[in-house]
């Protein structure tokens, strides 16, 4: 399966409600109702569980819901934004950023005691984070350097590390199933790239260039990305794209559609 953001609206009065759908786009669902704006479903490693950041007028809200249930969760209401909260790999923690004072740090969540630690503490905005699939370290965006690029830390917080040098800003690194690469979204010579490279920061390959391509995810197998793509002057649809960059296609969901995040193997 597939979650994403269903988007359908004019650009100044966009409704994003939570979706899910078979990868091959088949038996779409709507999991919102459009109320408040919906941003950046992540599954947990288990696939019945999806945590998500909702944006409403008061505040914002990371949740946790329970696809076979349909119960919802939150994990808090945050004073100011919160953005793209991700589950550890064993499913027992969130890591996310908030921002506060225009100051935005990574936080970690332990969801049995609820209780929250802080993993940056420098005046950058730091976020995007993701966890490798041991669990050991994150990658995450910092602009710490002056514009942003891919740092790598442990999952403690310890040895934060910049990984990208390739010129250009990065964003949205996510690290890929198998722990061999890290895919990220990249801007630059006017344009928006997908890209990968090792996780040690090496080996850099662009996949995808157009006006704006971003929020790479990748499929259980390692082997092919998908991402959404934004015409000038159109919603965004879902895209996949090979290693290769040479196999690249629009996703059978014929709607406005972002922010897609490709299930672990169902069982």
């Amino acid at each position: 399966r597939v979650a994403f953001v269903a988007e359908s609206g004019p650009r100044n009065a966009r409704i994003r409600r939570l979706a899910i759908m078979d990868q091959d786009g088949a038996n779409p669902s709507y999991l919102t109702d459009g109320s408040t704006q919906v941003f950046t479903p992540r599954y947990s490693s288990n696939s019945q569980e999806i945590t998500y950041m909702a944006q409403s007028r008061e505040r914002a809200t990371i949740y946790i819901l329970n696809i076979e249930t349909g119960r919802q969760e939150s994990l808090g209401t945050f004073q100011g934004m919160v953005f793209s909260p991700r589950f550890s790999p064993d499913g027992r923690r969130v890591a996310f950023s908030s921002e506060t004072r225009g100051n935005s740090d990574i936080y970690i969540m332990d969801l049995g005691s609820r209780r929250t630690t802080r993993l940056t503490s420098d005046p950058a905005i730091d976020t995007s984070p993701s966890f490798s699939p041991d669990g050991s370290q994150i990658v995450f965006t910092s602009d710490r350097g002056g514009t942003p690029q891919i740092y790598l830390m442990g999952a403690d917080g310890s040895n934060q590390r910049r990984i990208s040098f390739g010129g250009g800003s990065y964003f949205t690194p996510v690290w890929s199933p198998d722990g061999q690469q890290v895919a990220f979204t990249k801007q630059g010579g006017g344009q928006f790239h997908i890209g990968i490279m090792s996780p040690a920061g090496q080996g850099e390959r662009i996949l995808t260039s157009s006006y704006l391509d971003e929020g790479p995810t990748w499929a259980p197998n390692s082997r092919t990305i998908m991402f959404s793509r934004e015409s000038p002057n159109g919603l965004a649809r879902l895209w996949t794209v090979d290693l290769t960059g040479r196999v690249s296609m629009a996703a059978p969901y014929p709607q406005g559609a972002s922010d897609p995040a490709w299930s672990p193997l169902l069982n």
